[in-house]
C-alpha cells in the first residue's frame, strides 16, 4: 500500500489549534482513546493508535512472566516487555481490545507495540535473557520443529539457531493475525510495528535471539516499521538516528517503509541528524512532543526539519 508521509507527537498531550502550521499531519496514542480521537478530529489531522500486545503488569499477572533458562521467572523490574505466548486466556484479551476498537472507531493507523519477546532495550546496558521456556512453549517447540530437547540448557546448546527462528515465527505468526484483523475491517488502515532499535549484529543478534523481531519475516504483516531511536536512555548519541537510518536498506525488505520514533528528551539534535539522513524516515514521531508546540522556536525547529525530510522524499 501506499504509505502516507505523516509527522507528529506520540502521547497525550494537549495540542495547540494552530499545530499543522508546522507540519504536523498525525498524532499518535495510546489505545482506543475516544478524547484523543476527539482532538485528532478537531484539529484536521489523522488519529493513530499505538495498541499494547505482550507486556503487562507481572505484579498483576505473574503468570503472563516468561520462564528463563533456570527454570524460574525471568527478573524484571519495572520496564519490561513480553509476556509468555502460551498464556492463551491473555491473547485473547488483547484480540478484544483490538476488535471493540475497530468496532468503534476508525483510525488512519495501529501500530502493534511490545509484538517481542521478553526484555527492555531502552538503557545503556541491556539485562538480555532467553527465554521462553515454560512446560508449554517447550512442548510447542518441540511439536512444531520435530525435535526433542528435555532441559532448556540442552535445547539452547545444541538447537540455538532453530529455537531463534521457532520464536521469530512464532512473533511473525502473532503480527499477520493482528494486521488480518485490521485489514478484514479497515482495509487502508495502516499497520505499523514499534521494534527494538538494534541492527542484526548488535548484543550477539539479540534483535532475533533474543526480542524475536525479523524484519523479513514481519514483512507480510506490517506496512512501516518503527524503531524506538531514544538516545539518552540508550546512551546513544544524536547521530544514532541519521546512521539508523543510512543502515536500514541492509536489513529491512525495500517494500517496506521505515518511519523513526525519536524522543522528546533528544529534541531536536535527533530530529535534525534525521532529517539529513541520505536515506529519509517516511514521517517522524516524537515521543511525549506535544510540548514542543507551546514553543514556537521549538516549533519551527519540528516544521523545518518536516520539510527537510519532505524533500528528501521528494514531495
Amino acid at each position: 500500500m501506499d504509505m502516507p508521509l505523516w509527522f507528529g507527537p506520540y502521547g497525550s498531550g494537549v495540542l495547540p489549534g494552530n499545530v499543522r502550521d508546522y507540519g504536523v499531519n498525525a498524532a499518535w496514542f495510546h489505545g482506543f482513546n475516544e478524547e484523543r480521537f476527539e482532538a485528532c478530529a478537531k484539529l484536521g489531522i489523522t488519529a493513530c493508535v499505538e495498541l499494547k500486545t505482550f507486556r503487562a503488569d507481572f505484579a498483576k499477572h505473574p503468570e503472563l512472566v516468561p520462564i528463563g533458562v533456570d527454570g524460574k521467572p525471568i527478573r524484571f523490574g519495572r520496564p519490561v516487555q513480553g509476556i509468555c505466548l502460551s498464556q492463551s486466556d491473555y491473547l485473547g484479551e488483547i484480540d478484544r481490545e483490538l476488535l471493540g476498537g475497530l468496532a468503534a472507531y476508525k483510525p488512519g493507523g495501529i501500530w502493534l507495540d511490545y509484538l517481542t519477546y521478553a526484555g527492555w532495550f531502552e538503557t545503556p546496558e541491556p539485562d538480555l535473557q532467553e527465554s521462553c521456556f515454560c512446560r508449554d512453549c517447550v512442548a510447542d517447540f518441540c511439536e512444531s520443529t520435530g525435535i526433542d530437547a528435555d532441559t532448556p540448557a540442552e535445547l539452547l546448546a545444541r538447537h540455538q539457531a532453530v529455537w531463534t527462528e521457532h520464536k521469530c515465527r512464532r512473533i511473525a505468526t502473532h503480527g499477520k493475525r493482528f494486521a488480518a484483523m485490521i485489514k478484514e475491517r479497515h482495509p487502508s488502515c495502516v499497520v505499523g510495528a514499534y521494534m527494538c532499535p538494534w541492527g542484526p549484529d548488535e548484543y550477539d543478534g539479540a534483535l532475533r535471539r533474543i526480542f524475536a523481531q525479523d524484519y523479513s519475516l514481519l514483512e507480510p504483516a506490517i506496512d512501516v516499521f518503527t524503531p524506538l531511536i531514544y538516545c539518552t536512555k540508550s546512551g546513544r548519541g544524536p547521530e544514532w538516528a541519521r546512521q539508523w537510518l543510512e543502515q536500514s536498506p541492509s536489513f529491512v525488505p525495500g517494500s517496506r517503509r521505515v518511519q523513526l520514533i525519536l524522543d522528546a528528551l533528544d529534541y531536536p539534535n535527533s530530529l535534525q541528524e534525521a532529517s539529513r539522513s541520505s536515506v529519509p524516515s517516511w514521517g517522524i514521531q516524537l515521543f511525549h512532543g506535544a510540548e514542543i508546540f507551546d514553543d514556537s522556536d521549538k516549533a519551527n525547529a519540528f516544521r523545518e526539519a518536516v520539510e527537510a525530510i519532505r524533500r528528501r522524499v521528494g514531495e
